[in-house]
Order: C-alpha cells, then structure tokens, then sequence
C-alpha cells in the first residue's frame, strides 16, 4: 500500500513530466505551515535554475494540469512558486477505510527476505538486574518489534555474561556455605546478596579469590564437578533475570551467553592466524585495528591476555562467527550504552579484517545514552547505591497503585493487573519517548501522570475510546463515513492516514521515540476531537455513524503504536 506522500509525489511528479520538467523536481512533503496547507512541493524553485524560467511559471503549470484531479480539495500557487495542496474529504475518508482493512495498517513491508540479529540486555549471570538493564532492554524489545513491524524476521540474543570470574567466586561462596550438593536451593535474597558477599570477600581474601580462579579455569576446561555446579548456578540465574524481565514484558528468543561462544574460540584463533593478524604484545595477543586516517589513537584488540585467557572481545568475536554459522543474518545490531563505543568500533573493525563476517553483513552499535535522577546524576536509591531493576519497577507500581486504588472502579476490577500494565506504560514510554543516544531523567510523579506525553495518558485515550465503542450500535462493514464535519474531525483523520509512514522512518532511523511521538500526537488530537463532539447524543445519523468510525480508527492504529513500544492497551481506567 503506497503511503499518502508517495501516491502525491507521483502525480505532481507525473505532472512535472507532462508539463515539460524532470519528474525528480515533483516531490511532495508535508507542510510546515498546516495553517495554509497540508502538502506542499517547493520543486518549482529547483527547476527554475535549469530551465530558465520563473519558478511560479512552471507551479502554475504544474497545477493547472492537477487542477482537476478528484484527489484535491484545493491546489494552489502561494508565492513566488510554492505548490500548496489539501486533500479532497472523499479521498482522505477512502485511504483511511482502505489503511484500516491493510493487514499491516499501511504499514510499508521490506520487499526483501531480511534477517536481523539483536544483541541486547546482557546482563552477568551471577548478579542481579539493576537500572542499569533497563534502557538496553526496553529499547532493545522496541527495536524489534519495530522491524517486525516493517516485515523483517528478527532474532534477539540476551547475551549472558556467564563464564568468567564472577561466576567462580558465586560457586566458591556456595562453597563455602555447603550448598553445593544436588538439591542446591538459592532462595531470592541470597541471590540478590550473594554475588556481593563474595566480591567482598575476594578482595580481602587472596586465598578465596585464588580459588575462585580455579574453580573458574575447571568449569571452563569441563571439570565434571564444576561444570555441574556452574550450570546449577545458571539455571537459578536464568529463573530470576527472566521473572525480572517478565515485569517488563520483556523476552528473547536466545538464551545464550559467553560460553556458547567457547567451542568457537579455537576457530577465531585459527582465522586471525592463518590471516597473520594475531600479533604478541607484552605476552599477550593482539590485532592491530588503527587506519591512517583515524583521528584519534584506536587501541589493539586484546584476544588473549598475558596469562592466556580470552577476555570479552574473544567470545564477541567467536560469538560473531557462530551467528554467522547458524543464522546468516543480514545485520547484527548491538543495544549496548554509549560507553562502549570505541569497543565495538574495534570488534567490527576486527570481524571485518578477518572476514569473520560476510562483505554484505552489517554490524551496528545502536548507543543508548544513561537514565538518570532528578540530581542528573544515574538512577541510585535513596541511600546512594544501585538501585535493583526489580525495586525501581516495585517503586513506579505502587505509586501507580496508589492512584488506582483511589479511584472508582467497580468491585470487579483487577485493580493489580491494571496498576502493573500502567507501570509498564509508565516506565517504557518514559523510557522511549525519549531519543535513544540521549541521557533522560525518570520522574516519577511526571511519568505516572494521566495527563501530559506519557504512557498512562495513552492508556487512558484507548479505555476512553473502547467504553464509548462499548455502548454504541454501530456496523463498521455496513456503514462507512462518507463526509467530515469538522476542523477537528479533519485533523484527526490526517494524522491517521499518515501514520503509516512514520514506522519506516522511525526502522531507518532505529527510533522509537518517533512512534511515541505520533502516539501521543494521534492521542491529543483523539482528546480535541472528542471533547468538541457529543459523539453518543448526536442526532445526525450520518455525523454519528462517522464520528464513531473514527473512534474505532483511532483506536485500532493507536493499538498497533503501543505494540511496538511493547505496551499492553486496557479497557477500561
């Protein structure tokens, strides 16, 4: 289905054609004047450079040919050239019937087979999930759905950092406790404290943490009472990040981690040696990934330190090599903070020296920038430590909670399930309103607001629209609007037809954000509509049967914006 801009710009286009013109100068965009006009083409200005006429010559050509075209309201010469057009009723009502019976609301669909792999969340195994997860999370799940959305298949990998250090000294404090043996139980706040405690102990404990690299270099050569231990240890670690993710209605479709990529380290080792990129440096191994042209120092990729050991950029690199394998993606996008920048541009410059990837693969590091408080500083507790991701979404729930139990609602209500999927609309789309690369700070009292750009208020235009739907009697196959009424009622219907080309440039631009922009704009114009209308005591027939079709509209493409920010709409608030 051709969005509303692409079918304009090939009339005006076609129009430049006929009149004499290259068709290049007929692009179409929307106003930034709505007040004068919805569309505009300024390509008169252009074309008047090559031919050597004046630009309102040709704009008056252009549109005495469009002139009698049924899919304009009016098409007008404004100044010394500009193309101004507004759209017929009868069209916009006719695209916008046509977008709601598209499968994909409009929504264009990439013509090739792509497929994407996500990277995102990698958290450690060892150790709770704390605020720190949460942007890559978040932004991550929307960026996947978002190229769902666009008809992409996607794969999305958490990544586990789950075979280091951290891992040994979890085994030598259960150790040490006597928890080890096949019945091995970790209750939630011995694992939210254990990691901690033998950090702790390890830096004031030469003999702990020295076992703790035993233990460390056994499971991971395969030592059988080790390795057991370690997938014990796993399997509680997995339980727990994915209850904390499951708040979040956040998911992957891989599991994997760090150690899914050793098998594949001897072939990394292999390539970059046959390739003769692997190079010795004070005892380690290195690659060199500096150009000529770089602009400031880009520091070797370590691939095995003095000791012999393999550091992360060997299980990324060795990770690449086995998606690669079992996937053949097209891209590998990488959700990862702003911080580790130089590190992946010398993974990508590393994979692409050895050819670990194909030339037509692309590896992407798309940065998120911190969330932080209102101090500006990162999100901590009260007393100044990290905050755990499960406290602050407990923190956010019961000041929704709060609100919600105040309220009237019948005796009926779910009044928990409603409070958590209003927690969720809160946090995500405080999150995500915002352009990824950039630091926000979380403001509870702001987020959880019903009114304003937030996710409750969005919630509560959809339950607004779904108890109105509730008590009318209305055909939406039978009966189909024919006029519009109002100013209002225009606007609203614009902003619907056009929705569709904003989830293609919200893919291209790897922006979310712009979804929830549209959201909100489509949700404020819903509230104008509405408030100006009596939609349920209107006598008019036709008035009403448009007005409520409209409602419906409303609310199936606001459905589809919430889905990609992987926000659940409720019926009723």
């Amino acid at each position: 289905m051709n969005t509303i801009i692409e079918i304009l710009t090939e009339k005006v286009s076609n129009a430049f054609i006929i009149c004499g013109y290259q068709d290049s100068f007929g692009s179409v965009t929307k106003s930034d004047r709505p007040d004068l006009c919805q569309f505009q083409c300024n390509g008169s200005f252009a074309a008047a450079k090559i031919y050597k006429k004046a630009p309102i010559i040709i704009a008056n050509q252009v549109t005495q040919h469009l002139s009698c075209d049924p899919i304009f309201k009016t098409i007008t010469v404004a100044g010394s050239g500009f193309i101004n057009m507004e759209l017929s009723d009868s069209f916009l009502l006719q695209y916008l019937d046509d977008l709601l019976s598209d499968p994909h609301l409009g929504i264009k669909q990439t013509n090739t087979q792509e497929t994407i792999f996500l990277d995102y969340g990698g958290p450690n195994a060892a150790k709770p999930l704390h605020v720190g997860h949460l942007r890559s999370a978040i932004i991550g799940d929307a960026l996947k759905r978002l190229a769902e959305v666009t008809g992409r298949k996607t794969i999305s990998d958490i990544h586990l950092g789950d075979w280091g250090l951290q891992m040994g000294l979890v085994i030598a404090e259960l150790e040490d406790r006597d928890n080890c043996g096949e019945n091995m139980t970790i209750s939630s706040h011995d694992w939210d404290t254990l990691y901690t405690i033998a950090s702790q102990k390890s830096k004031e404990n030469q003999q702990f943490l020295q076992r703790a690299r035993e233990i460390t270099a056994k499971f991971q050569k395969g030592d059988t009472k080790y390795l057991s231990l370690w997938q014990k240890v796993m399997k509680q670690s997995i339980k727990n990040i994915k209850e904390t993710y499951r708040m979040l209605h956040v998911d992957f479709d891989l599991w994997n981690g760090e150690s899914d990529a050793e098998n594949y380290v001897p072939e990394l080792i292999e390539t970059l040696e046959k390739k003769h990129l692997l190079k010795e440096s004070m005892g380690a191994k290195i690659v060199d990934v500096a150009l000529p042209d770089d602009h400031a120092p880009i520091p070797p990729v370590i691939i095995k330190k003095s000791n012999g050991s393999n550091i992360y950029a060997t299980t990324d690199l060795a990770t690449i090599i086995a998606r690669m394998k079992q996937y053949h993606p097209h891209e590998i996008w990488y959700i990862i903070d702003n911080r580790q920048s130089l590190y992946f541009t010398q993974i990508f410059r590393c994979a692409r020296k050895a050819a670990l990837i194909s030339q037509d693969t692309a590896l992407i590091h798309l940065c998120f920038g911190t969330m932080n408080g209102k101090d500006g500083k990162p999100y901590k507790t009260r007393e100044g430590g990290v905050m755990k991701l499960s406290d602050f979404y407990q923190t956010v729930y019961e000041k929704v909670h709060e609100r919600v139990s105040a309220s009237a609602f019948s005796e009926n209500t779910d009044k928990e399930m409603l409070s958590h999927k209003i927690t969720n609309a809160a946090i995500k789309f405080g999150d995500l309103m915002n352009h990824r690369a950039k630091d926000y700070i979380f403001d509870l009292e702001k987020f959880t607001a019903s009114e304003g750009k937030t996710g409750t208020f969005l919630l509560y235009t959809i339950a607004r629209i779904h108890s109105l739907l509730k008590k009318a009697d209305y055909d939406y196959e039978r009966n189909k609007p024919v006029s519009i009424y109002t100013d209002t009622e225009k606007n609203l219907i614009l902003l619907l037809a056009l929705s569709n080309e904003k989830f293609e440039l919200a893919y291209n631009e790897k922006a979310p954000n712009l979804i929830c922009e549209q959201a909100y704009e489509i949700a404020s114009a819903f509230s104008k509509f509405y408030s100006e209308n009596h939609i349920l005591t209107e006598t008019n027939v036709s008035k009403k049967q448009t007005w409520i079709y409209l409602c419906n509209a409303t609310k199936q493409i606001l459905h589809k914006h919430l889905d990609v920010l992987g926000i659940e709409p409720v019926e009723f608030m």
